[in-house]
Formats: C-alpha cells, structure tokens, sequence
C-alpha cells in the first residue's frame, strides 16, 4: 500500500459483499470487490478491543468475523449527551469538544448540536460558544454540521410548547434572528417554528432565502398554516407525533397534513417510547428516502440508569431500558436518552426497515436534506467518515469510526 493510504476492508451494510475501502487524504478514493475467500484476515484493523454493544434483538450476522461498513452517522438534533446540557449557561468550548468527540465514538461523525427556547441573551450566547469551538477546534470544525435552533418561535398552547418555556416563547422576529446568526458566525442551518403565528410565512421566506433549513415542529396550526409554510420554504418536519396535543381533531390535522406533504422531510424520534409502531411505519413508508432519524438526545443521553435532575424537567429517572421520565410521574417522558446508533439498531429490531434502510436514516437522508458530501456514502470521492460494526444475535456492536479518514475506537469510557 503506498504511503498516505489506507485500506479498509469489510461487508457493504447494504449488499453484504466483501468490500476494500481505499481512503486517501480523507477521502474515499476507490471502492473494490473482494473475493469471499479471505477467511477472517481482515485489514483496516477492527477485529479486537472492546465496543460499544448496542441490543438489535434477534438481528442475524452471516458477516462471521468480518466486520461490516457503514457510511457515519448524522444527527440533526442534540440537545447534550454525557452529562453537558447545550442550553445550561455557561456553555464551554471544551464540553462542546468534548462531546463531539463523545458521538463520534458513538458512530457520530457530523451532527446538529440544538438551542431551545431561551431569552434572547442566553440564545445569544450559547450561539457564540459554538462558534468559538468551530473557530477553535479541529474537530469541532469536522463534526458540527450547523447549529439546529429548535425555538424560540413555537406553539405557545400547552402540549404542542411542550418542555419549552412559555415565558419565552414568541412570534418570529427576523432582527432577533439575525442578531443570534451574527453570534452564530452563520452556523445556525436549520431553525424549528411554528407555522400558527401570522408573521410566519414572511419568515421562513427569508429564512429560506438565506439558505437556513425551516422545520415545522411544535406547533397547533391548521392544516392550512402548514400548506402556507410549505408554499413559503419549510422543508421539514421536527420529532413528528411528538410535541403535539394529546387528542387531534381526526382529520383534518397539522401531524396528517405535514405527512402527507412531499415537500417535507420527516423526522422521528425511534427510541421506543416516543413513538408507537403504527406511526413509526406510517413515517417511514410516507417519507421514503426523506424519513430521517433523530436521537433529541438530551444531557442524560450516554450517562447511567438512575435518579438526576435536570433544569427543565426536575427530578428524572433514567431507566435500565433507556427510558427517561419524571420522578413524580412515570407515565410522562423527560426527553429521549438514547443515542442515535442504538436508535438505528432499535428500529431494525423492531421489524420496521431492514439495518440498510434505518442507518441510512440516521446517515445518508440527513446528510442528503443538510446538503453534505457525506449523502455519497461509501463512494470513491465522498468524505472518508466510515463506521465498522459487527451484528452478534441480538447485539450490533459498534468497532472504528473514521472521520475524514481519521479513525478512532468506538468505546466510550
């Protein structure tokens, strides 16, 4: 192999053929066919060290020891992991670092970090702590895909608001944008409104115009609000079935009339609580290749089962499954816990979509909508951001994680 390149070789996670990887300058170079006959010798080193094992009920391996190849993951919706909350001021460079660095062990190679509902000051500043990360750091630069502003312009009516904080919610205001994008350095890619205030057309427009991703979320309108947004710009649909009332009218209604829109990308939360099957399905068949997969992973996302409290939910139970909910009352969810790999893993389990079709739904749809290189998947000529995973029974255990071609373990002390 000359210098400068490295092979990788293991089974397509589509087509299940014998692949080598030729990754040159952080870049996919070529792509070749192997024969079947290469026993368990495997270059590109994934075969030993521990991973990180992720339950896919009864999903079978016929890749034996070989391990399999995947395009990295993108997650358009992270709110914090690992204990860091993204919206709890001050917001250090060195948590945003850190956690980069976290989801990239977790198979995360580009991802949206997420700004809720704020004062305008502490929108602000957040803003700007990521945009000192991408100015400062490497690998921040690398994995941060944009910033996902998920409010302050949402439903103010209890059940669609949600966890947002009512005192803060409010009509959209172009100027208020602009003075969070200039904090942002442009790193704002995709902001959640609800489409029900009457300055909302008018703003996703310019939000459109200025090459900013508007998603529908949160939101009481009216199925003719919705056309109204689509016709305007809006291009997505956040958490889909969640953040909504409790009892919608039976038809019409904004969840029936944003499924239905072709314009719409549909995001959905598949970490087994936040969505039921039937709607799972219904997402996935009606969306196709524009069905997209998002952890809204919250601070306690990779943090252990156990009592927390959170400074917008209270005291919270994290459980042995991964569920998060309050301590005072079971029955109502604190957020999703569950990181995107195991979402992808949870959802071809369930029976839903073959692993293929759910990892592209967490790599190459949010990739496509984002406008990222990384929508090549494993082409010659895309970004070299690779994952390598064995399936083991009812385990999916992630192995490397190459981002730009820079490979580093997937373990997660």
């Amino acid at each position: 192999m000359p210098e400068g390149l490295e092979s990788i070789v293991g089974r397509h996670y589509s087509t299940g053929k014998l692949i080598e990887l030729t990754v040159a300058g952080g870049r996919i170079a070529a792509v070749n066919g192997l024969a079947e006959d290469i026993g368990s010798e495997v270059k590109g080193g994934a075969e030993s060290g521990t991973g990180i094992g992720i339950g896919v009920g009864t999903l079978s391996d016929a890749g034996g020891g070989i391990p399999w190849l995947a395009p990295g993951l993108v997650d358009l919706q992270v709110n914090g992991s690992f204990g860091i909350d993204f919206n709890t001021l001050p917001l250090r460079m060195e948590d945003v670092s850190g956690i980069t660095r976290l989801l990239q062990a977790g198979g995360v190679t580009s991802y949206c970090p997420t700004l809720i509902t704020n004062s305008s000051a502490a929108i602000g500043e957040a803003a700007a702590a990521f945009a000192a990360a991408v100015r400062s750091d490497p690998a921040a630069a690398a994995g941060i895909a944009g910033i996902h502003l998920e409010g302050p312009f949402l439903s103010p009516e209890d059940g669609p608001r949600g966890a947002h904080p009512a005192e803060h919610i409010c009509p959209p205001d172009w100027e208020a944008f602009v003075r969070w994008q200039d904090a942002a350095e442009g790193l704002i890619r995709i902001i959640t409104i609800s489409p029900e205030w009457p300055e909302a057309p008018s703003f996703i427009t310019r939000c459109s115009d200025a090459g900013v991703i508007v998603s529908i979320g949160h939101t009481a309108a009216s199925p003719a609000q919705i056309r109204e947004a689509i016709a305007a710009g809006a291009r997505m649909s956040t958490h889909l079935g969640n953040g909504t009332h409790l009892s919608l009218p039976r038809h019409p209604n904004y969840l029936l009339e944003q499924l239905a829109a072709d314009e719409l990308w549909g995001c959905m939360i598949a970490d087994g609580f936040h969505l039921p099957p039937s709607l799972l399905k219904l997402i996935l068949r009606m969306k196709c290749e524009q069905a997209i997969l998002v952890s809204d992973a919250v601070s306690l996302s990779g943090m252990p089962p156990g009592h927390y409290r959170l400074h917008i939910g209270g005291e919270v139970v994290l459980t042995e499954e991964g569920r998060l909910h309050l301590a005072g009352n079971p029955g109502l969810l604190a957020g999703s816990a569950m990181q995107l790999a195991e979402q992808v893993a949870g959802l071809a389990c369930s029976g839903l979509a073959g692993l293929d079709e759910a990892w592209n739904c967490a790599s190459l749809h949010p990739a496509g909508l984002l406008g990222l290189p990384q929508a090549a998947g494993l082409a010659p000529g895309a970004p070299a951001d690779i994952v390598s995973f064995r399936r083991d029974g009812a385990r999916l255990k992630l192995l490397d994680c190459w981002k730009n071609g820079v490979k580093s373990r997937c373990s997660v002390e």
